[in-house]
């Protein structure tokens, strides 16, 4: 298990960038604890990739460098890394029952067969591969396919971080849960460094302890699915976490408070300037009809999605569409209505960024 720090990191894949827009990473500056459960979560060439290639020795970063325990490995070969990792696509030996599979790590550096056993009936234990030990590969299903796969990156008790590449992609739906669940159980079990690249927000909010969300080769936020979801530093994690998304509504700053449809709203935070324009971000979960005696936003009803156990309501205010999520319990308004924000979880925006917050700044 390691310590992972990032310093003063970047990469292009252009010879000579000159441009912010020409780094797939932009300056990165991190640290993760040894044995925490990680995330990198953003869309597809948000960087994710990139950072993981350079974690496992597969990439040289451009500039910066890579901390074990705070060793450089920055050029270190990907074997002398001790870094296990788990694939996109299941990577097995059809030929090959799942005992043999398992402790094809070990026996490529000689472990001792009776060390083997023992490492190869605790790992299936872990991963329900027990009753499935004497069977080929070849016959199993996806899922049993991609347990052998995390089977294989845990059976090894030497190594500094287990890396997964979106590992749940070729999963049925129905079975994700379970492997996801799987997955914190085993991180419980073994605290090892574990990083977990992914484009769907359930998965890594399920899985790691720490989240880092990626844009454009940039890292937007780190923090816990909490912090994520109630506090976003951004507008795009606001959008990208969450279901719905959060509520980006267009403000007028005026005298130091944000104005919407010319009604002054409560929030969290201060605009930076006296006047001008901004946004303000509220969730869905955080919205509602105003009460007999509040005096509310005004708003009209235009559509209404029945989600089970809660409703989505969206209103047009102001020329906008707001989204608020209400308990399958509570009335559904219709027509004319009137919106309130919870004030201490609705908060200002400035170009995109939480006013106050200092946005990383990538020197290109």
């Amino acid at each position: 298990m390691a310590r992972i720090t990032f310093e003063g990191l970047r990469h292009s894949y252009l010879p000579r960038p000159s441009r912010p827009e020409d780094w797939a990473l932009k300056r990165l500056d991190l640290e993760w604890e040894d044995g925490g459960a990680y995330a990198l979560l953003g869309p597809s060439g948000c960087g994710k990739t990139t950072l993981l290639n350079i974690i496992s020795g597969l990439l040289v970063p451009s500039e910066g460098r890579v901390l074990f325990d705070g060793e450089d490995v920055t050029r270190l070969p990907t074997e002398r890394r001790r870094i296990a990792q788990v694939f996109q696509f299941p990577v097995v030996y059809d030929t090959m029952t799942v005992y043999d599979n398992l402790p094809f790590p070990l026996r490529n550096r000689g472990v001792a067969e009776d060390e083997v056993r023992k490492r190869v009936h605790e790992i299936a234990e872990m991963t329900a591969l027990t009753e499935m030990l004497g069977r080929r590969a070849a016959g199993l299903t996806a899922d049993g396919k991609q347990k052998i796969s995390l089977g294989r990156g845990l059976v090894r008790d030497d190594v500094n971080a287990i890396l997964f590449d979106e590992p749940l992609t070729v999963i049925d739906p129905h079975l994700k849960f379970q492997l996801r669940s799987q997955l914190r159980e085993l991180h419980q079990r073994l605290p090892r460094t574990m990083i977990y690249v992914t484009h769907d927000q359930t998965e890594a909010l399920t899985f790691a302890d720490q989240v880092v969300v990626m844009n454009m080769g940039e890292v937007v936020q780190v923090g816990t699915p909490e912090e994520l979801f109630r506090e976003p530093e951004h507008t795009f994690v606001g959008h990208f976490i969450g279901s719905p998304g959060m509520n980006v509504i267009p403000c007028e700053i005026h005298e130091g408070a944000a104005m919407v449809a010319g009604r002054r709203v409560l929030t969290a935070n201060a605009p930076t300037v006296r006047d001008g324009v901004a946004e303000i971000g509220v969730r869905p979960e955080f919205v509602r009809p105003a009460e007999a005696g509040e005096e509310g936003l005004p708003a009209t009803v235009c559509k209404v999605a029945d989600a089970g156990r809660f409703h989505i309501v969206e209103a047009e205010l102001a020329g906008h569409r707001v989204r608020m999520v209400l308990p399958e319990e509570t009335p559904v308004p219709e027509g004319e209505v009137r919106l309130c924000f919870e004030p201490g979880l609705t908060r200002i925006y400035e170009d995109g960024w939480l006013a106050g917050h200092q946005p990383r700044k990538d020197a290109a």
